[in-house]
Formats: structure tokens, C-alpha cells, sequence
């Protein structure tokens, strides 16, 4: 399907399927279909049917390697339709001046015509001054002042206001540390690598060079047990989460049980699937996982382990045993989203839950913290009995990834460029992390940071009430930041006041103007 869509296209809708291949093909072709048989029907019958509706940009297009459509018109004959079409075309711009034209003898074939009538309307066109001739430059359109046509001026609307001039939304990495040389030279070498077949469609699951270094990599930094069989590449969290909840439906699973912090839009996914979300309970322990063992209908829970969000805690032992426990012993599934544990400072990295039963946890990890979210490459580590479900679900909804992208990153990673750059970030991060603590504990010395150990964000407590005022108070100063609430399931009891502070978000740049604008609205 895709395939005949894009031979038909390759021309303008009014040319046909063999019109459109003796335009592409020059005049040698042009004696074939549908042109020859628009020629054989002589002058006084080309006017109508494939002679009048005859894309010029099939010719112009083996001229420029451009496509560029006009129709014939008139009733005044083959040469005075021409005429026009072509005055039209530089009137309003669309042939602008010094393009060149094809020659008589290639347009009169495209357009199955004689060639004397091309001649005929170039020589007139010229000596209106519409047109030049030049020995050995051909025919083009001349340099004359007839304008263009102007687009009619839009009404006159408010100002538009402008964003904040700091943000320290949580999520987002500092784009402006994106590894740009280093990427450049692993796409490069990529693409000098790449196999041919690596530009067809491929396999489902995702480039096997790609998948194969995660493996590698995930065991290595993240304690996955990762088969490169069981892992699919996909377009980022929200798309595996997509995936996942299809499946989860066909498996009849109706609820999904989710912690009491989150993203509503990953929520909002999942109920898009009609998967109802019990949510589990929060303390400073972390989420109480002990609790799935009284939810009687959920056959799955998302979780954040290694670091909460946005809450920062590490799930304990004895409660990522429960949760693991849990899903053995009733058949559960557990979503692991480890979305920035590459990034801690304070203590040992937490090891992914994965590694305490690869056939009940589906590990999921993206290249949107370390490195940028406008790369949309995102991975599944998956129990080898969900592996066929998954691929079957994702060839449905969108068969590949980008290929390019998938063999920069995986030689990105083999090269150790990913390292190099996940340890500099990493001492970035921290720096700015103790910059922020360092001026809060000197100007707002009454609020407390928790959330600190690891990541790229922090929980900031506030005064009960204040919340709402506080970011209507940083919205005032151009400064863009969220409350807790922002982030709290609703079927739970409301929590406790707080900004949640995305430190990693601002340049290096922006960085002491955004702390500084934090200090000043906060109570």
C-alpha cells in the first residue's frame, strides 16, 4: 500500500499512472501511454482529456528535479492555452524569474503536443518580454517587475504573550548540553555502516545493532537481565505504555493498579484503554506496595522504583519484595519506568527491579533524560512470553522506529560517547542540585528539600495553603514551575504543600536567573 502510494505521488494529481512515468522519463519516454495516445488524437482533441489536464510539472520537474502543475486553458487552442498557463504561472509567482523552462522539443513530448506549438508560444512569450532566450542558457522566465500576488494581510490580533523567561518544569533534561559533535560522529559512522537492508522496513522489535548494545548496556549499568530478543524499541514512555495497555486489554486485564504521585498523562493513557487505576498509598517509605495483595482486581501496577516521581524515593527492599511477590504469586505484571536512573549522587544506584524476576516485570527505559525527548527512542525489556503480543500490537499501530536514529544511538553507545556524556551531566546535575540547596538554606531557610539523592528534580515543602499563591506568584515572575498537585492521583486523600523544582531543565546560562527568581516567591 505504501509502495503504490508513493509511485502515484510522485507526480501532481492530474497526471495518470503512465503520463506521470513519460513526464519522469524525459521526451524518450514520452511516445508511450497515455502522452502518445493524447498526441495521436491530433491537435483539435488535445485541448480535453490527458492533453488539457497535462501536469507541466511532469515536464519541469525533469528540468529542476521539482514537481510544478498547470493545466491548459482556454479554448483558443493548444498554443494560446499554453500562453496563458504559462503568463499565469509568472504572474503569480509560481515560476519566479530566471527559472528555466525545458526545452521545446521535451515539453511538447511530455505534453504530447507538436513541437512547433511549443516553439511557437516560447517565441511569442519572448518577444512580450514574459520570457528570454540565450544561446546555451535555454529559455527562462524573465527578470521583469511584475510582482507577485500578495497574501491578503491578517486581521490585527492582541499581542501574544510571550513564555516564561525561566522554566523549571520537571521532566526535561538541559537541552542545550545536548552531545551535538559527538552525535554528528556516531551518525556518520552509522550511516557508513548501515547495511541496505537497514533502509526497509526491518523487523518489528527494532534494530538488532541497537538492541543488541542495550543489552549490554542495561545488564551492565542497570542490573536488567536483557536478551537482545526480548527487547523492543519504541517511540518513547508514553508509546510503550500504549502498547503495553493494548495487550493488557487483550489479556482481559481491567485494572492497572498506579502510585499515588504520578503524570496524569500516563494515567490518561491507560484509561484511554478502558483500564480502570486504583492507586496505591504513599508514606516516606515510598509507595506501599504490601497493598496489592488487597487489591483483588488489578493484574498489573506501574511503578517508579528507583526514584519516584516526583516524590524522589527509592522504593525499600521489603517493598520491592512485595511487589514482586505479589505478581508471582496471582500471575501480576509489573510496568517498571526507571526514567532517570543513570542520574544519582548521594548514594549507590538502585538496581532495577527487573533483576528479581525478568518473567514478571517489564523493565521500560528512554534516551529522554540522558539525552534529549525529541529523539523518540524508548525500550522494552520483556518477559519472553509478551514478546510476540507486544510486536504484534506495535507492527499494528506503527511498524518501526526511525532507523537512522536507532543506529546513531547504538553506535552512540558502543563508542562509549553515552557514558562520557551520562558522567558529565551527572556532575552538571549535582552541582546545580547543591546550588540549590545551598540557596534556599540561605534565603527561604524554612523550607525543606527532600527528593535530592538522585534525579533531576526536587521536592520543595511549603507552608500549608500556600501552594496555589506561590505559583501564581513564580508565574508573575516569568518563572514556570508546579505544585504537588499538580502530580497527585485524585482518588487519594490530598497531600502535603510543595513545589516541584526541575533543576536540570534551565542552560547553564539561565540557571542562576531561574534559582534566583525561585527564591523570590517562595514564603
Amino acid at each position: 500500500m505504501a509502495d503504490d502510494w508513493a509511485t502515484s505521488g510522485a507526480t501532481s494529481g492530474s497526471d495518470s499512472g503512465a503520463n506521470s512515468r513519460a513526464a519522469s522519463g524525459g521526451a524518450s519516454g514520452a511516445a508511450s501511454g497515455e502522452a502518445s495516445r493524447a498526441a495521436s488524437r491530433g491537435a483539435s482533441g488535445a485541448a480535453s482529456g490527458v492533453a488539457s489536464e497535462a501536469a507541466l510539472g511532469g515536464a519541469l520537474g525533469g528540468a529542476f528535479g521539482a514537481d510544478f502543475h498547470i493545466e491548459l486553458r482556454g479554448s483558443g487552442g493548444l498554443r494560446t492555452g499554453l500562453m496563458d498557463a504559462l503568463r499565469d504561472a509568472v504572474r503569480t509567482g509560481r515560476l519566479a524569474p530566471g527559472t528555466r523552462l525545458p526545452s521545446s522539443r521535451s515539453l511538447a513530448a511530455d505534453l504530447g503536443i507538436a513541437r512547433n506549438t511549443v516553439a511557437d508560444a516560447y517565441a511569442e512569450l519572448v518577444a512580450e518580454g514574459w520570457l528570454t532566450a540565450r544561446q546555451g542558457s535555454g529559455t527562462r522566465v524573465a527578470r521583469r517587475a511584475t510582482p507577485r500576488k500578495q497574501a491578503p494581510t491578517p486581521p490585527r490580533t492582541s499581542p501574544v504573550r510571550l513564555g516564561p523567561t525561566y522554566n523549571l518544569m520537571s521532566g526535561t533534561p538541559d537541552l542545550a548540553s545536548f552531545p551535538r559533535a559527538e552525535w554528528l560522529k556516531a551518525a556518520r559512522r552509522a550511516l557508513a555502516a548501515a547495511p541496505h537492508e537497514a533502509f526497509g522496513y526491518g523487523d518489528t522489535r527494532g534494530r538488532v545493532e541497537l538492541r543488541t548494545v542495550l543489552a549490554d548496556y542495561l545488564a551492565r549499568a542497570r542490573g536488567v537481565y536483557a536478551d537482545p530478543d526480548r527487547i523492543v524499541i519504541c517511540s518513547g514512555f508514553v508509546h510503550a505504555l500504549m502498547l503495553l495497555a493494548t495487550v493488557l486489554r487483550r489479556r482481559r486485564v481491567r485494572e492497572v493498579a498506579v502510585e499515588a504521585y504520578g503524570l496524569d498523562l500516563h494515567w490518561q493513557r491507560l484509561t484511554d484503554a478502558g483500564l480502570r487505576l486504583p492507586a496505591l498509598p504513599f508514606d516516606e517509605r515510598g509507595t506501599r506496595t504490601e497493598e496489592l495483595a488487597r487489591m483483588k482486581g488489578a493484574g498489573a501496577v506501574l511503578l517508579t522504583p528507583a526514584h519516584q516521581f516526583p516524590m524522589g524515593v527509592a522504593l525499600q527492599p521489603d517493598r520491592r519484595a512485595a511487589a514482586v511477590d505479589w505478581a508471582r504469586g496471582g500471575g501480576g505484571l509489573i510496568l517498571e519506568d526507571d526514567y532517570d536512573g543513570e542520574f544519582r549522587y548521594d548514594r549507590q544506584p538502585v538496581g532495577a527491579l527487573q533483576g528479581l524476576d525478568p518473567e514478571r516485570v517489564v523493565y521500560l527505559g528512554t534516551a529522554s533524560k540522558a539525552l534529549a525527548p525529541g529523539l523518540r527512542l524508548g525500550w522494552m525489556v520483556l518477559p519472553e512470553s509478551m514478546v510476540g503480543e507486544v510486536t504484534t500490537a506495535k507492527g499494528v499501530a506503527d511498524w518501526a522506529s526511525g532507523t537512522l536514529d536507532q543506529l546513531t544511538l547504538a553506535e552512540f553507545m558502543a563508542s562509549g560517547a553515552y557514558d562520557r556524556h551520562v558522567r558529565g551531566m551527572r556532575l552538571r546535575y549535582r552541582r546545580r542540585r547543591d546550588q540549590l540547596v545551598e540557596a534556599l538554606a540561605e534565603r527561604a531557610p524554612g523550607i525543606r528539600v527532600s527528593g535530592i539523592a538522585a534525579g533531576m528534580h526536587a521536592v520543595l515543602e511549603l507552608p500549608l495553603g500556600t501552594e496555589r499563591s506561590v505559583v501564581q506568584a513564580a508565574a508573575w515572575q516569568g518563572l514556570a514551575v508546579e505544585g504537588l498537585s499538580r502530580y497527585h492521583h485524585p482518588s487519594t486523600p490530598a497531600g502535603r504543600d510543595a513545589l516541584v523544582v526541575g533543576y536540570g531543565t534551565p542552560s547553564d546560562s539561565a540557571w542562576s536567573g531561574a534559582l534566583d527568581a525561585l527564591c523570590r516567591v517562595l514564603p
